[in-house]
């Protein structure tokens, strides 16, 4: 029986959460980067080496990168976006040395993903991470205050983000503010509200048109140079899958993911499925999504989210939010059987168990926000089962039920 490759995403030496707890969840491979690399520049293959080394001594497999940023430059169409493409190319070429493979990345302006809550407490007490639409619009409106703001939101919205923000005490306004300048993840870069404008400014002529095309130019530039070395790229979609704070997203839903692969045709370019990100969009159907774009697939980040009616969401349980997990899981399995059926040889392919809850022991470590060790253990558990049970179900039914996907 051919399964996933069962995973978890390690922030590296300075993580809370060990290689050793790792293997103790039952996953065999690490998702990781190498953090301390600035942005844009080149990953040096004896920094690759020594760290696939660390993984492998304890007992794991270093499966996929996550991510290799990419410069600012690129994603805004600088001037000088050739030199940091031509760095990029380089970290590929050194990873491929190593016997790194996958590469996950993101095309996000400025921000990685973005919360407003990273302790929303739960009926039961666990925390979660929480995206608040009206949190948002406070910290828009009354703390960046970025040039013309007042005509992105109608005035239900306004009132509502001005009752919000007159209820939070200074301390709760300054976590606000820390909470949605967060960098990239496995940093501990925050950007003050003068700083993030600066970043604004670079996108001031960049609307998600313009935006689309500098990742089409990059991925005619990077992609030929990854299939020649055999690395698997695969963009993570934004999260949230809608523009905020100003800038435009163009890795939300169907259409982009469409454009995405038809811009630079390889089995090189490829996709991050993320359950999460997708799924805060109510009107992305992921089954068919997964079904439709399946052969681009070359990792899955599982998680799920619970969606309001003005766009809020929360990070909910891995099978009981308003995703429909059970339905994914079978997608993904149908499609490693099309795979074999291909004789492809990237039939298990890599997931991890995306933004767990902090719960039991995990509130006494200080982890990356949405990477307890606990929760996310709890995840891979249950999706664990939810893929043998639909094995053994989708392998026991007739014909017919296969052929009907």
């Amino acid at each position: 029986m051919q399964k996933l490759e069962q995973t978890f995403r390690w922030f590296g030496p300075k993580d809370e959460v060990t290689l050793a707890a790792i293997k103790q969840t039952g996953a065999t491979g690490i998702v990781t980067a190498l953090h301390d690399i600035p942005c844009g520049e080149i990953w040096p293959e004896e920094q690759i080496r020594e760290r696939k080394q660390t993984i492998a001594t304890a007992g794991l497999t270093w499966s996929v990168i996550e991510s290799i940023n990419i410069h600012e430059s690129i994603k805004t169409g600088a001037a000088d976006r050739d030199h940091w493409i031509e760095k990029y190319i380089t970290s590929l070429k050194n990873a491929a040395a190593c016997g790194l493979k996958t590469v996950c990345y993101n095309f996000m302006p400025v921000l990685d993903w973005t919360r407003t809550d990273l302790d929303f407490r739960l009926d039961n007490d666990a925390s979660a991470l929480r995206y608040d639409a009206t949190a948002l619009a406070a910290f828009e409106l009354f703390i960046l205050k970025r040039e013309n703001v007042e005509a992105e939101f109608n005035e239900t919205e306004k009132r509502a983000a001005e009752n919000y923000f007159r209820k939070l005490s200074p301390e709760e306004k300054q976590t606000l503010q820390q909470t949605i300048m967060a960098g990239l993840p496995g940093t501990d870069e925050v950007f003050t509200p003068d700083e993030f404008k600066v970043h604004l400014k670079k996108y001031e002529h960049v609307d998600a048109s313009g935006l689309r095309e500098n990742l089409a130019y990059f991925l005619q530039a990077i992609i030929p140079a990854a299939e020649a070395v055999g690395i698997k790229m695969c963009i993570h979609p934004d999260d949230p899958p809608f523009p905020i704070l100003g800038l435009p997203r163009v890795v939300c839903n169907a259409e982009d993911l469409e454009y995405i692969v038809n811009a630079a045709p390889s089995p090189s370019n490829g996709i991050t499925f993320c359950t999460g990100s997708l799924g805060a969009n109510k009107a992305n159907d992921l089954p068919a999504m997964l079904k439709q774009f399946g052969p681009h697939i070359h990792f899955l980040h599982l998680r799920n989210v619970k969606r309001e009616p003005n766009g809020s969401f929360y990070e909910a349980e891995h099978l009981d939010g308003d995703n429909d997990m059970v339905s994914v899981m079978e997608q993904v399995i149908l499609e490693q059987q099309r795979r074999l059926a291909e004789g492809r040889e990237d039939v298990s392919i890599p997931m991890r168990p995306d933004h767990g809850h902090k719960i039991l022991d995990d509130k006494n470590y200080n982890t990356y926000p949405g990477y307890s060790v606990i929760g996310r253990l709890k995840g891979l558990a249950e999706l664990r089962g939810l893929e043998l049970g639909l094995r053994k179900y989708l392998i026991s039914s007739t014909g017919q039920r296969g052929n009907s996907h």
